[in-house]
């Protein structure tokens, strides 16, 4: 291969799905290095840039590899451990580190010159208030049920009754909780005018029109390419128990194809995958993107789909 310039994959030694991809690009021969920058740089990894008017370097060693930062021809910004610290300091020193290396790390690592993303991590960042998601999905073509997000509970109640197809609530992000000290999800629910409390004045909560879906979807899209599921599940939020749905591949229809593109385009997204709700009269409705969302779950055939558009995508590298 002509090309020896290495893929660096920022995330955590606990990630299988991201094994999928580096056994793929392995069988290619492509150069690969895997680091978890929040917490290989405090143990066995060292990370040094500098920067001058003519040039920027840098060294990235590992226990196994030392790589020049300019030779890096993909970043794949998978799952990587949160900035913590290293163990054995105080409270402060140890949350100044982590905010020293936060600041500092993460901005060298989505900084490097010559180097593709995949997601560039701003543009991850960015893409996950589903504000904009819903706002991105209705100027690029998608149908987007009715929404509204507000902290009045007069306006949250008013909604409701006029919705004659009923409401559900959704969090707009999935912020950790816990009851009774155990962690607890905050799922997808239906929910009625009489149930909107003045507690809603604490907050911004969203709310949204029930989809009469005939079934989920989920729309994978890496690049120009899409790989679309379709999702049978007995609860209104599949995600809660993934052990009683279904999934089949399905073919994704050239409106939403288009409309998919042109969304990862406006968001400079190179990957995202889109959950929507299908009808019976066959409408599909955007229903959020997460911008580094799973994959590996779904059927044999689109898993080995997706990855291989991801190792063509990480292989690639920049366009010329």
């Amino acid at each position: 291969m002509s090309d020896n310039r290495s893929v660096l994959v920022l995330t955590n030694p606990y990630d299988v799905t991201a094994d999928v991809v580096l056994r793929l690009l392995a069988e290619r021969r492509v150069p690969v290095v895997r680091l978890d920058p929040g917490a290989d740089l405090h143990a066995d990894a060292s990370l040094t840039v500098t920067y001058d008017t003519d040039e920027q370097r840098g060294t990235l060693r590992t226990a196994s590899r030392e790589l020049d930062t300019t030779r890096i021809r993909s970043v794949w910004v998978r799952r990587p451990s949160p900035y913590e610290g290293p163990p054995g300091l105080n409270d402060q020193d140890r949350r100044f580190a982590a905010e020293q290396a936060l600041w500092g790390t993460r901005g060298i690592l989505a900084s490097l010159p010559g180097a593709s993303y995949l997601n560039h991590p701003w543009n991850n960042r960015a893409a996950e208030f589903k504000p904009a998601q819903l706002s991105t999905a209705r100027r690029c073509g998608f149908l987007v049920p009715d929404t509204v997000i507000t902290n009045d509970p007069h306006e949250a109640r008013k909604f409701a009754t006029h919705q004659p197809g009923g409401v559900v609530y959704k969090p707009l992000w999935n912020t950790l909780y816990r009851v009774d000290d155990r962690p607890h999800s905050v799922w997808v629910r239906e929910v009625h005018a009489a149930e909107i409390t003045d507690a809603v004045s604490v907050c911004p909560h969203m709310f949204q029109a029930k989809v009469d879906k005939a079934f989920d979807v989920r729309v994978t899209a890496v690049g120009g390419r899409v790989f679309g599921v379709r999702i049978d599940s007995p609860d209104l939020d599949w995600r809660h128990r993934q052990d009683l749905m279904t999934c089949t591949p399905v073919e994704v229809p050239e409106p939403i194809a288009r409309a998919t593109v042109a969304y990862l385009a406006e968001l400079r997204l190179t990957y995202g995958a889109f959950d929507l709700a299908a009808t019976t009269a066959g409408d599909w409705y955007f229903l959020e993107c997460n911008p580094n969302g799973q994959w590996a779950w779904q059927p044999a055939e689109t898993t080995a789909a997706v990855a291989h558009a991801i190792a063509d995508q990480l292989e690639k590298g920049p366009d010329t």
